[in-house]
């Protein structure tokens, strides 16, 4: 392995900056793109989520950077310092975005993309003064490991890229799952075109509707609603302290509310481990399976995701779980994320007096719709293998992400080796 530093293989390190912001002129109508750090952290950046104008480039200092620069946050939200994504397209930036042009002569952006990843925690650490921002020549003079020529670097490049890759052919292929099955319970549910007994769209072929009082709007004749609770059961996180964390068995761990992501999924990557006697009392009211629903309290309020096939745990503090007993589960998890559920979410929120929150006592207020005559058994037939295809991609993702995980530190520092 060669060191060098940063600057050492970069055609130009510099950073952004922020137009003036009351200047209609640098903003009005623009067309150029302008990343901000809290878009960094994806590998790449295609779009920006706003744009400056021609003037903008033209009358300030502002430099287009080409596409494959790495750009680097130096300051940001939480997790964000550090962070580093790969434009794709030439795009202008703030002041917080470093901006890193590598000399394709001396070395391969998507090899230093992925050894800076490794370098997450040191870059943070270069941090300083009260703000704890990174500057310029903080990553102008950052140490990189080489190796000993382009054809290598391009080879272990290609070897992560492959797993990103289909990594990222499953999020399209699961964003594609989610969206049909999103229509599918729209269709049935929402417009209530489900077929009726002469397989016609039920609603459109002039089916009975009759005002809910519970809804405050139409269902179909003989649908009911009912307490969310006499179809699942309810069950509370323990309420005592936090217990440590103590890896003595890969099979106890608790949920925590960062596990439960925004688009309804359990993420593992991170595993809260607690000892076996921890667990066996954090587990005495419930061990979450599949089907199951774990919900957050607080926080991200009422973010909730169904527990797949293979997985056993405790949940932590602030998120309560919810076991379908008479009721099609895919159905029911599909159901929570419908606009009658959220909005009964909003009105039985518990305003406390620092922040808001949405506890069990709020979670048995909830009303279910229940339709008749097997249709929520017929929607179930065709929702379970989309959902099962959908979670069959999240556990490739996650064995993936691990390897991922395991190799890209081995390969970075020579541990294990690839044919130039």
């Amino acid at each position: 392995m060669i060191k060098n530093k940063l600057k050492d293989i970069s055609l130009s390190i510099s950073s952004g900056l922020t137009p003036l912001r009351s200047n209609n002129e640098f903003w009005l109508n623009g067309e150029i793109p302008w990343l901000k750090t809290e878009q960094l952290g994806e590998k790449y950046i295609y779009h920006t989520n706003e744009h400056i104008t021609k003037n903008a480039l033209n009358k300030t200092s502002i430099k287009i950077n080409p596409e494959n620069t790495l750009s680097i946050a130096m300051y940001g939200e939480g997790k964000t310092r550090g962070n580093l994504s790969i434009l794709k397209s030439p795009m202008t930036t703030n002041q917080a975005c470093c901006n890193v042009v590598i000399d394709p002569s001396k070395a391969h952006y998507e090899y230093i993309y992925y050894y800076l990843k490794t370098q997450y925690e040191e870059i943070r650490n270069l941090s300083s003064g009260v703000r704890k921002n990174l500057n310029s020549n903080d990553i102008k003079n950052y140490p990189i490991r080489l190796p000993s020529s382009l054809d290598i670097q391009f080879s272990i490049a290609n070897v992560l890229k492959s797993l990103d890759n289909k990594i990222e052919l499953n999020n399209r292929i699961n964003a594609n799952l989610e969206a049909m099955a999103k229509t599918l319970y729209d269709y049935w549910f929402v417009q209530f075109d489900f077929p009726d007994a002469n397989g016609k769209p039920y609603k459109t072929s002039g089916g009975k509707m009759v005002y809910n009082q519970t809804l405050k709007r139409e269902i179909p004749e003989g649908w009911t609603t009912e307490p969310l609770t006499k179809s699942c059961d309810v069950v509370d996180c323990l309420h005592s302290k936090k217990p440590d964390f103590y890896n003595e068995s890969e099979d106890a761990y608790l949920l925590q509310l960062d596990n439960i992501t925004d688009s309804r999924q359990i993420n593992l990557e991170q595993k809260y481990f607690v000892s076996k006697h921890d667990y066996s009392e954090w587990t005495s009211r419930i061990e979450v399976k599949h089907f199951d629903i774990v919900m957050t309290n607080a926080g991200r309020i009422a973010a909730f995701a169904q527990v797949p096939k293979g997985i056993r745990c405790g949940i932590g503090r602030n998120i309560t779980a919810i076991r379908p007993n008479n009721i099609k589960p895919n159905y029911f998890y599909m159901s929570l994320s419908g606009n009658d559920i959220q909005k009964q979410i909003l009105s039985n929120l518990d305003h406390g007096a620092f922040f808001k929150s949405f506890n069990v006592k709020g979670i048995k207020k909830l009303f279910l719709t229940r339709p008749i005559d097997n249709i929520e058994s017929k929607f179930e037939e065709l929702i379970s293998p989309i959902i099962e295809k959908r979670n069959a991609a999240l556990a490739e993702n996650a064995k993936l992400a691990s390897l991922c995980d395991w190799l890209l530190p081995m390969l970075m520092n020579g541990q294990v080796t690839v044919k130039g």
